[in-house]
């Protein structure tokens, strides 16, 4: 059975939670590579409507066990909140295990992410607040605090304190902000590894005993290639690393690069961003407000207005060379159904000259004028089309044409919220 790596292929908020949810089906395993609680995927289902941030979206098939992979960074309090949210609503969570190796979102991180983005002023990023940025910044730093720390009481002080005193220091001396207290967040955090501590497994060998086993693994990733560290629009990106993008997929899991089968990248049928950065077919516009409202465009973690704009498939396009998909799933098809027309933006103009992929410079992405072309639109229901056949012919046009833009083939449609809202054109598991 194959390893499938779902990855998001615009700014994130793709929909990829969905489409590992529907996937999981059939799936032994699936393990998140990357990111932090920053990131958040809504799943319909049966039992209701769920927003997870840490959990893996395969939560919801007991027989498909579920791994934070060491590429992750926690939340410990957030990733309680989550179980027990899940389960409340009668979602188990036994089938949760953590890597010993993935590091902890600490009290000062949050607090920092904070003080850093008040002082960027006018330059701020736009971060989610939940302190990802400066934990990763620590785990490059060497100045991280792990999982498997938490659960070794005596070495967990030792290291807290150090790090807690040039962490004090910065936030009295650079930022004139209130020392934390040392005693509090030991015995918060030691509460947090008494209650994980079932949780916490060895999972990049589990994972490769999936693999030696034949079983079907997904890999879920969070936010999207353009927010990639290094492949994304720099600075407006998150700080995940290993990035967003398929090659943080092994890096994130311990799985080996030859290990992963194919590459699905999620795609809405749309463009929308969270936060600054440039946004070439932004839409400032009663267009874009009307696929903000159709779509309920705002973000999962933070409640922010997404910024909404046409299909962007020179974004797309350049995902799909950086990652290598094999397949693509287009979602939120179902937004534009009342639309007359719509557009598809397949390059750039930047000073009199024309851009076929992003450009490298943050001064050229924000002059970059969108060159589209316009299609016709379908104006007639599509969620409740279970088969590509059916689709009406303009929106049928519009997908085989997003398909030979990009240069992928698509497996699946999306046509609405809910898990059985999908077409499916290719079983991936």
């Amino acid at each position: 059975m194959p390893v499938v790596a779902v990855i998001g292929g615009q700014w994130g908020d793709e929909g990829k939670g969905k489409i590992v949810d529907v996937l999981a089906e059939k799936a032994q395993v699936v393990m998140r590579f990357s990111g932090g609680n920053n990131a958040g995927h809504t799943v319909v289902n049966d039992k209701g409507e769920f927003r997870l941030h840490l959990v893996p979206s395969g939560i919801f098939h007991p027989q498909t066990r579920c791994l934070i992979g060491n590429g992750v960074v926690i939340d410990p309090a957030a990733l309680l909140e989550e179980m027990d949210a899940l389960g409340s609503r009668g979602v188990a969570v036994d089938n949760l295990f953590i890597s010993p190796r993935s590091h902890v979102v600490m009290p000062y991180h949050i607090l920092l992410d904070a003080l850093e983005e008040k002082a960027r002023g006018s330059a701020a990023i736009g971060t989610t607040g939940k302190g990802i940025g400066p934990a990763f910044a620590d785990k490059v730093a060497r100045l991280g605090i792990r999982t498997t720390d938490l659960v070794d009481k005596e070495a967990f002080l030792a290291r807290l304190r150090l790090i807690l005193e040039l962490k004090n220091r910065l936030i009295v001396q650079m930022y004139g902000g209130s020392p934390l207290s040392l005693e509090e967040i030991y015995q918060s955090y030691c509460h947090y590894g008494e209650r994980l501590s079932p949780h916490i497994e060895d999972t990049d060998v589990m994972v490769q005993e999936a693999v030696a086993k034949g079983e079907a693994i997904l890999l879920e990733g969070a936010q999207g290639t353009m927010l990639d560290l290094d492949f994304g629009t720099y600075p407006y990106v998150t700080s995940s690393s290993p990035g967003c993008v398929a090659g943080g997929a092994a890096g994130g899991t311990g799985l080996g690069p030859t290990q992963i089968d194919h590459v699905v990248g999620v795609l809405k049928a749309y463009t929308t961003r969270v936060g600054g950065g440039p946004m070439p077919t932004e839409l400032e516009d009663e267009v874009g407000e009307r696929i903000r409202e159709r779509g309920k465009e705002y973000g999962a973690t933070t409640g922010r207005a997404r910024r909404c704009g046409w299909f962007d498939a020179v974004v797309a396009a350049y995902s799909a060379r950086v990652n290598g998909f094999t397949a693509t799933a287009i979602t939120r098809l179902d937004v534009l159904d009342s639309f007359p027309e719509v557009k598809i933006c397949v390059a750039y103009q930047v000073d009199g000259a024309v851009y076929r992929r992003p450009p490298n410079s943050l001064a050229l992405w924000y002059k970059a004028q969108p060159i589209c072309e316009t299609m016709s639109g379908w104006q007639t229901a599509t969620s409740h089309i279970r088969r590509l056949e059916d689709l009406p012919p303009a929106a049928l046009a519009y997908i085989k044409r997003l398909e030979a833009l990009v240069g992928c083939p698509v497996a699946m449609v999306s046509v609405g919220a809910a898990r059985e809202q999908i077409i499916v054109i290719n079983h991936l598991l």
